[in-house]
């Protein structure tokens, strides 16, 4: 049976389509991690990667979203846990995202603990292999590190560097089209993210690169990397962080996922070249 944490949910959560921000559910699997984590007497970890599949929006409401927590792997002091958001609705339980989190312990696990993270131990979730081939940045953003940004361990949260990522992707996408463009919606499917290295608070700005890596009917797929450019390209530690977000378009009236326009995929497809 998973570990469950209740998380309620804030207004500041939402965007501007009215759904729990793509960001924001990393700091849901963050409080259901500490909690997991607490209750189990593990210690702490460093979170070296995520992957996510966004099932279904989440809207703001009194009910707080559910987070069931298990263990999928454990191999040393590397853990690998799985997370579902849900929604216990009175017509019905919904799930809104899957995760799988993988982070490193401080130390190997004793006897015990392992033996209370077998009792918690599920299947791993079925991961989609998603299609983005790694290509030269057509976009680069410079962006320092906040004082928000770090957790209590001094280096910058994991929920922060996606929030750069995301940050860096809506810049890009402002600078692939013109105001009165038909330009429909898009929203975040699936969201791979890999932290090589801890990222470390300072005064001079980090960049990530992005470029559209491949475009289908509805979808596209774009790959970023955080990069630190105090250290030469090719060298170890140049690349902190990478990230492969699939977006869909979507239909404000239905809530479903529709074709790109064509204007969208003109422009994405001018990307690839």
């Amino acid at each position: 049976m998973p570990h469950t944490c209740a998380v309620p949910l804030r207004w500041a959560d939402m965007d501007l389509l009215g759904h729990v921000n793509n960001v924001t559910y990393l700091d849901y699997l963050a409080q259901a991690r500490t909690a997991f984590l607490a209750d189990l007497r593990a210690g702490d970890g460093r979170v070296t990667g995520h992957r996510i599949d966004f099932v279904a929006p989440l809207v703001f409401g009194r009910r707080p979203a559910l987070v069931d927590t298990s263990v999928s792997d454990v191999d040393g002091a590397v853990l690998t846990l799985t997370h579902v958001v849900r929604d216990d609705a009175p017509s019905g339980s919904v799930t809104h995202l899957r995760a799988e989190s993988t982070l490193e312990l401080h130390s190997a696990p004793d006897h015990d603990l392992r033996a209370r993270l077998e009792d918690l131990r599920d299947e791993p979730l079925a991961w989609r292999e998603v299609r983005g081939e790694r290509r030269p940045g057509r976009h680069r953003l410079a962006l320092p590190v906040r004082g928000s940004d770090v957790g209590a361990d001094g280096l910058v949260r994991d929920d922060a560097v996606v929030e750069l990522f995301q940050e860096s992707r809506i810049l890009y996408f402002m600078d692939l089209h013109e105001r009165g463009q038909d330009w429909g919606r898009v929203v975040v499917a699936r969201t791979d993210v890999g932290l090589l290295a801890p990222v470390r608070p300072r005064a001079a700005a980090y960049d990530v690169h992005a470029w559209v890596a491949h475009v289908g009917e509805k979808s596209f797929t774009v790959r970023s990397e955080l990069r630190d450019p105090l250290v030469a390209d090719g060298a170890a530690g140049a690349v902190l962080a990478t990230a492969l977000v699939v977006l869909v378009g979507f239909d404000l009236d239905t809530q479903r996922p529709v074709a790109l326009t064509a204007q969208q995929r003109e422009r994405l497809e001018a990307e690839l070249a």
